[in-house]
């Protein structure tokens, strides 16, 4: 088997490949399946995913220049201008020209989206995380922390923003994970 990986074929079965070869087809499969299913969970609340994670963005980052807000979702100018809008005319956001250069515009919640929000995580967390209702709390535990060291190594490699997402530290996983935060 060795020399098939070296010559780079195929193993004869699924089995013959190494763990991590399993692991990365598996993530390879699972991340837009959970992307998908987290997505079909905000459809519940009435909004779309892409205005979700707009809003959201701004929830967990501040206010930021539409340029920054277009670039952190990976949007065009077109588009990240289209949502802005609608949230506009919705109150969910505001538009304050910079101070410093009035040709700069910074996008920010409103006290709406963020009571809006604030009324909507909860619920929507709790729908997300429920694919994870069949892992033990225990075993819960463990592939967070394997995540967690997966997401170090993305970070170290600059693939992933080390001010991307924070989950506290790792003395507090077992007590969130137990739900006792």
């Amino acid at each position: 088997m060795e020399d098939l990986r070296k010559n780079g074929a195929e193993p004869a079965s699924r089995d013959d490949y190494p763990p991590r070869i399993k692991l990365m087809k598996l993530f390879w499969m699972l991340g837009p399946a959970f992307v998908r299913w987290a997505e079909s969970q905000m459809e519940q609340d009435g909004y779309t995913p892409q205005r979700m994670y707009l809003l959201g963005t701004l929830y967990e980052y501040g206010p930021m220049m539409m340029s920054a807000l277009k670039d952190r979702l990976g949007v065009t100018a077109t588009n990240i201008t289209s949502h802005v809008d609608a949230l506009e005319r919705e109150g969910m956001v505001e538009r304050v020209p910079l101070p410093s250069d009035r040709r700069v515009t910074i996008v920010s919640l409103t006290s709406r989206a963020e009571e809006t929000l604030q009324k909507l995580c909860s619920p929507f967390m709790h729908r997300v995380s429920s694919i994870f209702d069949s892992f033990t709390p225990e075993e819960q535990e463990t592939l967070f922390s394997c995540l967690l060291r997966m997401r170090a190594f993305l970070v170290e490699h600059k693939i992933l923003d080390e001010k991307s997402r924070t989950f506290g530290r790792p003395e507090d996983t077992a007590q969130s994970l137990a739900g006792k935060d």
